[in-house]
């Protein structure tokens, strides 16, 4: 399968590449930044695009290009960024797999999201505390992304997590929801997008928004 990569350099979405790759996958991989491209990606199995999240016209030809789509966008942190171009950007290429008729996206998010099947528990609500206090720009890029996505008509699975840390891959994820099943608040990176890549092979969640931890 050749798979769509939206934020292929950053921290997770690299891993994802490789996994992808290590699976026998080819990648279609979206970056602002070039030169953040990691050199041991093969030139014959990963086509690189490069542009702006909000550019209509490469999110639509880089869309085409796959067959199935995986998003790592996260929201800029920095007090400095403005505009909710991850909202904009998700509205996109969402048209764009309709427009194509690719039916897989998976993606991913934070427990300010929540899915039907989470029960009243701690760690949706303190996460959601803190993020529309201290990070309310962000908080409203992640919620308004998930709301496109969820609302499509495109088969999907939001993947949620509390605490990213970095490090080496534990292979042992618990996934599931919140209230009902045993969720941590910590996971690493490298654990988040085996989690990710995993989910074009696994039927357990579609339609779902997993949360996952350690």
């Amino acid at each position: 399968m050749k798979v769509t990569v939206f934020g292929a350099t950053g921290a997770i979405g690299r891993i994802v590449v490789d996994d992808l790759l290590e699976a026998g996958h080819d990648v279609v991989a979206y970056v602002r930044n070039p030169d953040k491209v990691p050199p041991h990606w093969p030139t014959d199995r990963v086509h690189i695009v490069v542009g702006a999240i909000t550019d209509p016209v490469a999110v639509d030809d880089t869309v085409r290009c796959g067959q199935a789509v995986i998003s790592t966008l996260g929201p800029d942190m920095s007090r400095k960024a403005t505009g909710l171009p991850l909202v904009e950007g998700t509205r996109l290429i969402m048209s764009s797999m309709q427009r194509h008729q690719i039916q897989r996206f998976i993606g991913m998010a934070t427990p300010s999201v929540l899915d039907p099947r989470d029960r009243r528990t701690l760690q949706p609500r303190v996460s959601t505390l803190l993020a529309r206090t201290f990070l309310p720009r962000g908080h409203d890029e992640i919620v308004g992304m998930s709301k496109i996505i969820m609302s499509s008509d495109r088969t999907w699975t939001i993947v949620r997590f509390l605490a990213p840390r970095d490090g080496a891959a534990r292979r042992h994820v618990r996934s599931g929801f919140f209230g009902t099943d045993r969720i941590g608040w910590t996971i690493t990176r490298a654990d988040i997008a085996h989690f990710l890549s995993g989910q074009l092979d696994d039927q357990r969640y579609l339609n779902a928004a997993p949360a996952v931890s350690n």
